[in-house]
């Protein structure tokens, strides 16, 4: 089946749904908190689909049939409202139904199922509720625009690792009551223990006294129970707190301590960033691929020869919706690389533990490809080649002749750009300062149909070796010079007599 970034898409199919499905946000301050239109949609509706919690919130008012979302969720939407067509159904989300939540997974179900056409004429009626993100940056006195924001429902906690940076504020969107510790946990362990943690749980009850609120949410004695809206804070490294209320929202304000790395938000991470046995792109060679493959939001990449998975994993950490597929022949490097994509906050790489061209039945077609090994093995360059779309770019890296060769061939053929990275380090020379020089990096860069040469050839043999040479090249020796000029006579002298210098010859630079 294919996939997405929003995972597994659902075929278009003749299902008949339920239109409109109206879709409306509830907080944890329950039916107090909606206003008029999301009660009367809840009143109206024939069927009530939501989670148990939710659901739970409702009066008895709200007569119509309830159902609760089973497990897996997405695969079951289409079969769900298919069993309630024709029947006024409302879904109930929590906050904000579109800020990760059911609304975006219904939006494209539906999408699929009825076309864009139909969305924008009202199949999907969206009745939003502040989210818990405007609840938590208006408790905290934080612009909105200025928080990033992590969700960990459903996801490793490892995500949260890309957003760390001294200084930055985080709001944290938990899976649950363990979420607080184990981000504490994360926390210490990246290098930001002094970073300053509050946990917000219930938000949206502060605003309501007693008599608003169900008897679900207030303790045997009549005080606000576990609902109670509550803020704890603390120090990441000395966090100690018992669980709380699965209900919560972790706000992280970043402090990096003065001995743990400083990771920037762009390309060409230090090295010592990765677990490596030698095979690393190089620091200042992996900011230039990245800037060769240009990653855009959304987009796929094939990693082939992965290594330590370093051009991967930066590829993915320069937008939240990039992926990327690392494919590497040793399972001690396969493993190697899902290490270093948890450490450095993109847990969500693929690995495919295979060698190349083999390894790459099946997967999903690349946007860019990154060939940093394995060049001169049959049918890899045309196998990633054929895999690209119009548009699609792929970069490869190599420090032989033999495969220099070959990408040279390659670019003689195909155009795009051909450049050698050379990159030198000072280093103690005794008591001076030399230069230390790395093996160059021959780089292939090219964009399918980027160019007309590219255009006309869409297939390019296989080059085994280096272009073959007949012999040096043919060299006639220096300009031929038959002597002095011939006179035929006299000069012709009106004045002095003028007698011609020697012969001019043509200097190196202006032989042809």
């Amino acid at each position: 089946m294919p996939t997405g970034p929003a995972g597994p898409s659902v075929p278009r199919a003749p299902l008949s749904v339920p239109v409109p499905v109206t879709v409306v946000g509830i907080g944890a301050d329950g039916w107090a908190g909606l206003p008029g239109g999301s009660r009367a949609a809840l009143r109206e509706a024939d069927v009530l689909i939501g989670g148990p919690r939710q659901l739970a919130l409702l009066p008895e008012e709200c007569a119509g049939e309830r159902v609760a979302w089973p497990s897996p969720l997405r695969p079951a939407v289409p079969g769900l409202l298919a069993a309630h067509a024709g029947r006024r159904v409302a879904v109930l989300a929590s906050g904000d139904p579109m800020f990760y939540g059911i609304g975006r997974t219904l939006s494209e179900v539906l999408g699929e199922i009825l076309g864009a056409d139909a969305l924008r004429a009202g199949a999907l009626r969206v009745l939003p509720h502040p989210s818990s993100v405007s609840y938590a940056c208006a408790r905290l006195g934080w612009p909105v625009e200025d928080t990033e924001v992590v969700t960990l429902v459903g996801r490793p906690t490892e995500l949260l690792a890309a957003a760390l940076h001294d200084g930055r504020r985080v709001l944290v969107l938990s899976a649950g009551a363990a979420t607080p510790a184990e981000v504490a946990a994360l926390l210490t362990g990246r290098g930001y223990g002094p970073s300053r943690m509050h946990v917000l749980e219930q938000l949206g009850l502060e605003q309501l006294g007693l008599e608003q609120l169900g008897h679900e949410q207030l303790g045997a004695d009549g005080e606000y129970g576990p609902g109670r809206e509550r803020h704890v804070e603390g120090l990441a490294q000395e966090w100690a707190e018992p669980a709380g209320d699965p209900l919560n929202v972790v706000a992280v304000e970043c402090r990096r301590a003065p001995d743990a790395p400083r990771l920037g938000a762009v390309p060409g991470l230090p090295d010592t960033a990765y677990e490596h046995d030698g095979q690393l792109t190089k620091r200042h060679v992996r900011a230039a691929t990245l800037a060769a493959l240009a990653p855009a939001p959304g987009e796929l990449l094939w990693d082939i020869g992965g290594g330590s998975g370093s051009i991967a994993v930066e590829w993915m950490r320069t937008d939240r919706s990039c992926r990327a597929v690392s494919v590497e022949r040793d399972p001690a490097r396969a493993e190697r690389i899902g290490r270093n994509a948890r450490a450095l906050g993109v847990p969500g790489l693929r690995v495919v533990t295979g060698g190349a061209p083999g390894a790459l039945a099946g997967l999903p077609v690349p946007d860019a490809v990154f060939i940093g090994g394995g060049l001169t093995v049959p049918g890899l360059l045309e196998s990633c080649w054929d895999a690209l779309p119009a548009g699609g770019r792929l970069v490869a890296n190599t420090v032989t002749l033999e495969s220099e060769a070959l990408l040279a061939e390659w670019y003689r053929r195909l155009g795009g750009e051909l450049v050698r990275l050379a990159v030198a380090h000072a280093v103690p020379v005794g008591g001076f300062t030399g230069w230390r020089q790395a093996m160059p990096v021959t780089q292939w860069a090219v964009t399918k149909a980027d160019s007309p040469r590219a255009a006309r050839h869409p297939h390019v043999p296989r080059v085994p070796g280096p272009p073959r040479v007949s012999g040096p090249p043919r060299v006639s020796g220096p300009p031929r010079v038959s002597g002095p000029p011939r006179v035929s006579g006299p000069p012709r002298v009106s004045g002095p007599q003028q007698v011609p210098g020697p012969p001019q010859v043509p200097s190196a630079g202006e032989e042809r």
